[in-house]
């Protein structure tokens, strides 16, 4: 991560963010301490299996804890509703490809990106095509299997 980086998300992203560190750091890290201290409690620790898969994971969750911590840090709340009538982060699209299959997706930044809940990231092929666009636009995604065709038919 770069210094001058800024993370764009939605409130919603930054809430659950905010709620794996508190759960990181409340719960997780201290579970591993409970358990470095049962593993420590069994003697010799250069054969301890159990004490090694608890430093594994203690170092997990510090990694994880200061990442979170710099992302929220650097973090930039943005409201879909102020981006006009275009898509962007926290827009809520329906769209119809060349099949005629309807799909809606919520669109949000990379740190955010979850597809099997239809959340995808403004930097994915259908992110990078329909950003900026409006209701009725038809829009080429560009992916590695090569491009189609979709239409928008709601932002929300």
């Amino acid at each position: 991560m770069k210094k001058d980086d800024v993370f764009e998300l939605t409130a919603e992203g930054y809430l659950e963010l905010e709620t794996e560190l508190d759960e990181l750091k409340n719960v997780k890290r201290k579970e591993v301490i409970v358990a470095l201290k049962e593993a420590r409690a069994m003697g010799d620790l250069s054969e301890n299996a159990d004490y090694d898969a608890a430093r594994n994971d203690q170092a997990q969750i510090e990694a994880r804890i200061k990442e979170l911590e710099y992302k929220l840090e650097h973090s930039k709340i943005v409201d879909a509703k102020k981006k006009g009538s275009g898509v962007g982060i926290g827009s809520v699209v329906t769209i119809k490809d060349e099949d005629g299959e309807e799909e809606e997706y919520k669109i949000v930044s990379s740190v955010e990106a979850d597809p099997f809940n239809n959340k995808i990231s403004v930097e994915s092929p259908i992110g990078v095509a329909i950003k900026g666009h409006k209701t009725g636009d038809t829009v080429l995604v560009e992916s590695p299997n090569g491009g189609y065709n979709i239409t928008i038919l709601n932002i929300a």
